[in-house]
């Protein structure tokens, strides 16, 4: 792609650095893929070795009790955040593949 001036301009980003470089600032990750025993304890243990967390959710089915399969973590910075991302997206826990992002804006 050349630009008005004729210089070539392709601008490659990662997808963790267009994530990074469109939203705004965010310490809490969305946990998608939890096992159905995930609990808050054991999402809190995984989570712990990449920073200080403020809270731990995981979402649960209101007649069953059994989680519904994803969770939030929160944490006291974005830069923890951001380390637990990229060091947790994609790792085994409880025998489940789970996927992170960072969550929406409240």
């Amino acid at each position: 792609m050349r630009g008005a001036n004729g210089v070539v301009g392709i601008l490659r980003m990662s997808v963790l650095a267009r994530i990074l470089f469109t939203r705004h600032s965010c310490s809490k990750l969305f946990v998608a893929g939890l096992s159905w025993d995930t609990n808050e304890p054991v999402l809190k243990e995984a989570f712990g070795k990449h920073g200080e967390i403020i809270e731990v959710k995981v979402i649960c089915d209101h007649v069953s009790g059994k989680s519904r399969g994803y969770g939030f973590v929160k944490f006291t910075s974005e830069s923890e955040a951001t380390t637990a991302l990229k060091e947790m997206d994609g790792q085994v826990l409880d025998g489940r593949q789970i996927r992170l992002q960072f969550a929406h804006k409240e």
